[in-house]
């Protein structure tokens, strides 16, 4: 695993429950972050979103009034978004199949199953950095390109202008 010098990147971190903030804060300035900012709620999330861009976003799954789904779409497609392609993990203790997919097409760069270590936290930005996704942006998807690999043997229909 290689180590990446992290000390110049912003984190918005969005979860309703303080505790998990602290975790996730002491998480990343382990990592060497110094500028981590966090929210109790997705409105109060995008508020500080568009108030100053952060360079990668961490948001809890399920919030109340908007959940993290409705976060990132909000981020995605809103017409006052600084950044709709920040990279955004999502953090959830739900991960039956329907919950990721919904997650993938709301658009999630990564998700990240609960409980979390450090490890786990590490891996995502890790991927993020070294491999990131095109950028779509359709009728129906707003996101990172959910394709994680080419298949030289894939003789389907691709459904991109660019394909």
């Amino acid at each position: 695993m290689a180590d990446y010098d992290l000390s110049h990147l912003s984190f918005l971190v969005v979860d309703d429950n303080q505790h998990m903030l602290s975790i996730i804060r002491e998480i990343l300035r382990a990592f060497g972050v110094t500028d981590v900012h966090d929210a109790r709620d997705a409105a109060e999330g995008f508020e500080r979103f568009r108030l100053a861009p952060m360079d990668i976003l961490i948001v809890d799954y399920l919030m109340e009034p908007l959940d993290g789904l409705d976060f990132i779409r909000l981020i995605r497609t809103a017409g006052d978004s600084p950044n709709p392609q920040v990279p955004i993990i999502l953090l959830t203790a739900y991960t039956e199949q329907y919950r990721v997919i919904s997650a993938r097409d709301a658009g999630a760069t990564e998700i990240l199953c609960k409980p979390i270590s450090a490890n786990g936290l590490y891996s995502r930005i890790q991927t993020i950095i070294q491999h990131p996704r095109a950028f779509i942006k359709s009728n129906r998807y707003t996101g990172p390109d959910r394709r994680r690999q080419e298949k030289e043997d894939y003789k389907g229909k691709r459904r991109r202008d660019g394909d």
